[in-house]
Parts: C-alpha cells; sequence; structure tokens
C-alpha cells in the first residue's frame, strides 16, 4: 500500500507580526508572504496528486484571526477536492466553542479532530490518529505509550506537541510528550507541530516540518513543509521551502571605530541583500556610547530590524583602578563591587562606562 502526503504546520496566520511592524509596513507585507507560501503548497499538492495534506497545528492565530483569512484558507482547500485534509488543532488555533473549527463550513474534503482525546480515522488506504487542543494549553497528555496495530497500510500519528516540554512561568503545558514514548511506536511517521525550527535533518522518530515561514531571529534556517510518500513500508520524504524571506544574524566588529558617526556611515555603505532582514550585532571593544534605538533611526532605510549590543568598552580598567584621583577610586570601587556576584559582567561594564563618560 502506498499513499503521497503533504506535512505542514505553524503557519499562524493573522499573527501581529509585532517586530516586522516597527519597520514600515513589513507585518502586512508579511502576511501577504504567508499566503504566497500557502498557496504554493497548495500547488505543489495538484501538481504532485497529493492524497494526503496533513497540518499539524496553530494554521492561524484564534485571537487575531479575520473571517477573511478563514475564507481565503477554505478557498484553497477547494482547489484540492481529491486530496483529504487533516487539522488538528493546536495551542494557538483551539478547538474551543465559536471558534471557526466549531462553526465555520470548511471543504468536505477537510477532517478537523476535534477532541483532545485520541482519534482513529481510517480509510481503504491510511490508518490517522490525531487529537486537538481544546484549550490554549494542554497539561495532560493522551499519548502514553501507544502503539499501533498493523493492518497492512500505512499509521499516521498527527498531533500539535511539545517533545519532552516542560511547564512554563504560568505553569502550563503544551501537550508535552516524552521523546521515549514515540519510539518503537509502529507508526509509518509522526507528523508533529508546535516546534517552530525544524528538526528534519536529524533523523528523529517523529518530524517538526517547523513554521511555515520564519516570525523573526529566534528562527533562522530553513522554513517550508514535508513532502513524504510510503510505497511498501518504506517512508521517503524531502523538505521543501517556501519561505522567501530570510532572517539573518549580521555581525559587525566595531574595534576600528572612532565614533558613533563613522560606525553609523559604515552601515549606510553596507550593501546588504534586499530581500534579506537583519538583526545586527555588534562586537568588539569601544571607546564611544552606543544607544542601539538612536542607530536605528539613523539607519531607518536600511533593512535591519534589532540591534544586539555586545560590545565592551575599550578603558584600560586596570590602568585606571591604578590612579590616585577620582576615575581611580570609582573603577576600583566598581570592581570590588562586581566580586559580590549580584550583577552581570555586562551590568558592570554599562556601570563603569557611564560613570567614566560623565567625570568626562
Amino acid at each position: 500500500m502506498n499513499m503521497k502526503f503533504v506535512h505542514m504546520a505553524d503557519m499562524h496566520f493573522d499573527a501581529p507580526f509585532s517586530l516586522l511592524n516597527t519597520k514600515k509596513n513589513l507585518g502586512e507585507t508579511r502576511r501577504l508572504e504567508q499566503r504566497n507560501a500557502f498557496k504554493e503548497i497548495i500547488n505543489y499538492i495538484k501538481e504532485h496528486n497529493v492524497e494526503y495534506f496533513f497540518i499539524a497545528g496553530d494554521l492561524y492565530e484564534q485571537d487575531y484571526v479575520r473571517r477573511s483569512t478563514i475564507d481565503f484558507i477554505n478557498d484553497c482547500f477547494r482547489q484540492i477536492p481529491n486530496t483529504k485534509i487533516f487539522i488538528t488543532p493546536g495551542n494557538h488555533d483551539p478547538y474551543i466553542k465559536d471558534s471557526y473549527y466549531d462553526n465555520y463550513e470548511f471543504e468536505r474534503n477537510v477532517y478537523i479532530f476535534k477532541t483532545n482525546k485520541l482519534e482513529k480515522y481510517e480509510d481503504e488506504n491510511v490508518v490517522i490518529y490525531g487529537m486537538a487542543f481544546t484549550d490554549f494549553y494542554m497539561n495532560t497528555s493522551a499519548i502514553k505509550d501507544i502503539k499501533v496495530v498493523r493492518e497492512g497500510k500505512p499509521n499516521i500519528l498527527l498531533i500539535h506537541a511539545d517533545v519532552n516540554g516542560k511547564r512554563d512561568e504560568n505553569g502550563y503545558e503544551y501537550n508535552s510528550v516524552p521523546e521515549r514514548s514515540l519510539k518503537d511506536t509502529g507508526f509509518d511517521y509522526i507528523a508533529l507541530g508546535h516546534i517552530h525550527k525544524s528538526n528534519f535533518e536529524e533523523n528523529k522518530d517523529y518530524v517538526y516540518p517547523g513554521s511555515t515561514i520564519s516570525f523573526g531571529f529566534d528562527e533562522l534556517g530553513r522554513h517550508g513543509f514535508v513532502a513524504g510518500e510510503i510505497n511498501g513500508g518504506l517512508l521517503e520524504k524531502e523538505f521543501i521551502e517556501v519561505d522567501n524571506r530570510v532572517f539573518e544574524e549580521y555581525f559587525l566588529n566595531v574595534d576600528s571605530f572612532t565614533s558613533k558617526e563613522a560606525l553609523i556611515e559604515y552601515i549606510l555603505d553596507i550593501d546588504f541583500e534586499k530581500n534579506h532582514m537583519y538583526k545586527l550585532v555588534l562586537e568588539g571593544k569601544r571607546g564611544f556610547d552606543i544607544d542601539e534605538r538612536e542607530i536605528l533611526k539613523s539607519i531607518s532605510d536600511k533593512n535591519i530590524l534589532k540591534i544586539k549590543n555586545n560590545t565592551r568598552i575599550s578603558y584600560d580598567l586596570d590602568a585606571l583602578k591604578k590612579e590616585k584621583n577620582l576615575k581611580g577610586i570609582f573603577v576600583k570601587k566598581v570592581l570590588e563591587e562586581a566580586k559580590s556576584g549580584y550583577y552581570t559582567d555586562e551590568q558592570i561594564q554599562k556601570a563603569i562606562e557611564i560613570g567614566l563618560q560623565a567625570m568626562e
């Protein structure tokens, strides 16, 4: 028995894109790019006659999604009538009362898992197990050492889950599943959602495709979906990129700059890739103050969203603390206070920098 499938997760339609909205109209641009990525997936399904489409949660943002976006999603589903679509609602799009999963009439080829108990769907080609978030968290998982009974056809597990997850600062879990419980389960493919970084290259017993598009600098790397085929019990799969915008860190050493103005002029002359969004990471030693917000304002025409200041002041502290003047006394006192362990190195460096600049 063979079957072809596409597996995606974590699209988060209508996410607010708070960071991107600080840069002109990039938030709205990114929402259009979400739609284009989804249409690419639909086109792939049409062109390759894919029989099963697995959406592993967080398809949309419950708190922000618009009816027009749900209509767009359903219109896309209408274009692949011969594909069976399975959705397992996640913690951002849970199956709750008055949600679109609850009260919207999706196309007939769409199957939505509705409870937080493990459900089983079976047709002539495949057996699919799935479940839904029925709230914005799930502290008790229904996945406990499950083993499937071989039935002469592929067995798929489709869930939104946090493998080896822990409680967050508010005491919530998000369907935490021990990795050991997924080993040797008998599933031909375990399709997961929730983690935005893909583990496709890690050769695990389960697959996170990652978020379909990147949402920021904590999600570097490739973004897209997984296309697979199970033929005679053998699984073949590939990762296909659909995100055309790259989030990247750009590292810049400031040792050679003598002033803030010289640094800004240098940044303005850098030929950044047009379709990339950058976090500028400043490193090295400096002899001038760096105000990240002020620099961002000065380089607003560049596609830089964030600046991370990892620089250190270039003062010779060993020499300064030996000076028999106010600067020497100040530096010596601060360095003695640093031994208490109450402050980070960054805080100590900043305190010294502010104090010495004030004396100058």
